[in-house]
C-alpha cells in the first residue's frame, strides 16, 4: 500500500522524479554492475588469453570489449541519478553507455550473419563473410560508425550547468545543434536496432528450418537452445526500452506538444526499460557459453583446474572434459 500511496504521489511531481528513480534504481544498477563486471572479467581472460582467431570469436572479443566499457559507464550513471556529476554524466558517462550498447547490438547482428553463412552456405564453399579478415574490418567499422554518430553528443552538450541553476535534464545542457543531433542520432540508432532484429530473426529463422531438418539429435537440440537463447536474451532487454525510446527523446525536444505528465510517464518508461538493457551485460556471457564451443571448453577446463589444483594436468587431459 505504501508504494502505491507513494507512486500516486509521486505522479503529480514536475521533476520527473520518483522512489524509483532515488532509490530502487541505483541499487539495480549496481547490483548490475556487480554481476556484469565479474562474469565479463572472466568472459576476458578466457577469450583474450586462451582463444586463437576465428570470425565468431572475433565479434565475441569485440563484445566483451563493449559490455566492459557499458559496466564502466553505470557509476556514472548512477551518480547522475543521485544529483552527483550531473554534467559529467550528460556528457561522457551517457555516451558511453549509448555508444557501448548499440556496438554490442551490431555484433550480435554481424554474430547471425557469420552463424547464417555457415549453417546455410556452407555447401557453396567458403565465403567472403567468413574469416578474420571480414570480422576484423566489420569491427573496425562497427566501432568507426558509432563513434561517428554518438559521440558529437557529448561535444555539442557544452551549456553551462550551473548558469542553468544545477538542472538534471540533460537536453538543457545541448545546444540547438546539439538537440537536433541527438534527435537525429537516437533515430538512427533505434533504426538500427530494429534493423539488427529483423537480421536475427530472418537469419535465426532459416538456420532453425535448417537445423530441424537434420538428424544430429544432440546438435540439433543444441542449436535451437541457443538461437532461443539467443533471441530471448534479445528480445527481453532491447525491444522494451526501444519501443518506447523515439518518442521519449521526441518529447524532450518539445514541451508544447507533450504534457508534463506524459513527459513523465514516458520518463520512467525509459528509465524502466533501459535497466532492462543495461542487465544485457549479464547475460552476454551465457550467449557466449552456449554459442562458442572453444569458450565452453576453456571454461570448463580452467574451472575444472581451479577446482583441483594437485590433478590439474589429470583433468585437463581427460576423455569426459575434452567431449564437452
Amino acid at each position: 500500500m505504501y508504494l502505491i500511496f507513494a507512486w500516486m504521489q509521486l505522479s503529480n511531481e514536475t521533476d520527473l522524479t520518483s522512489l524509483f528513480t532515488r532509490e530502487v534504481r541505483p541499487a539495480l544498477y549496481l547490483l548490475v554492475f556487480g554481476v556484469g563486471l565479474v562474469l565479463n572479467i572472466l568472459a576476458a581472460w578466457i577469450f583474450f588469453r586462451e582463444l586463437g582467431g576465428s570470425g565468431l570469436v572475433v565479434y565475441l572479443k569485440n563484445m566483451v570489449v563493449a559490455d566492459l566499457l557499458m559496466l564502466f559507464a553505470i557509476p556514472f550513471l548512477v551518480a547522475g541519478q543521485l544529483g552527483i556529476g550531473q554534467w559529467f554524466v550528460c556528457r561522457y558517462g551517457a555516451v558511453l553507455f549509448y555508444g557501448s550498447m548499440y556496438v554490442s547490438i551490431v555484433f550480435l547482428g554481424l554474430i547471425g550473419l557469420d552463424r547464417y553463412v555457415k549453417v546455410i552456405c556452407s555447401t557453396a564453399g567458403p565465403s567472403r563473410f567468413q574469416g578474420v579478415t571480414f570480422a576484423r574490418t566489420a569491427s573496425v567499422l562497427t566501432w568507426v560508425l558509432l563513434a561517428v554518430i554518438t559521440l558529437p553528443n557529448s561535444m555539442l552538450s557544452s551549456k553551462n550547468i550551473a548558469e542553468l541553476g544545477g538542472t538534471s535534464d540533460c537536453m538543457r545542457l545541448k545546444t540547438p545543434l546539439g538537440i537536433s543531433w541527438h534527435n537525429a542520432s537516437s533515430i538512427t540508432c533505434v533504426s538500427i536496432f530494429w534493423a539488427v532484429l529483423l537480421l536475427l530473426i530472418f537469419c535465426y529463422a532459416a538456420i532453425a528450418r535448417r537445423v530441424s531438418q537434420s538428424h544430429q539429435g544432440e546438435a540439433r537440440r543444441k542449436s535451437m537452445r541457443s538461437i532461443i537463447s539467443i533471441l530471448l536474451v534479445f528480445s527481453i532487454c532491447f525491444v522494451p526500452y526501444h519501443a518506447c525510446r523515439v518518442p521519449y527523446t521526441l518529447s524532450q525536444g518539445s514541451s508544447t506538444f507533450y504534457s508534463q505528465y506524459t513527459r513523465y510517464v514516458l520518463s520512467q518508461l525509459k528509465d524502466t526499460t533501459l535497466l532492462l538493457s543495461a542487465c544485457n551485460v549479464c547475460l552476454d556471457p551465457v550467449i557466449y557459453f552456449l554459442m562458442c564451443s572453444t569458450f565452453r571448453k576453456a571454461l570448463i577446463r580452467k574451472l575444472s583446474c581451479r577446482a583441483s589444483p594437485v590433478n590439474s594436468r589429470a583433468v585437463t587431459t581427460a576423455p569426459s572434459v575434452s567431449k564437452v
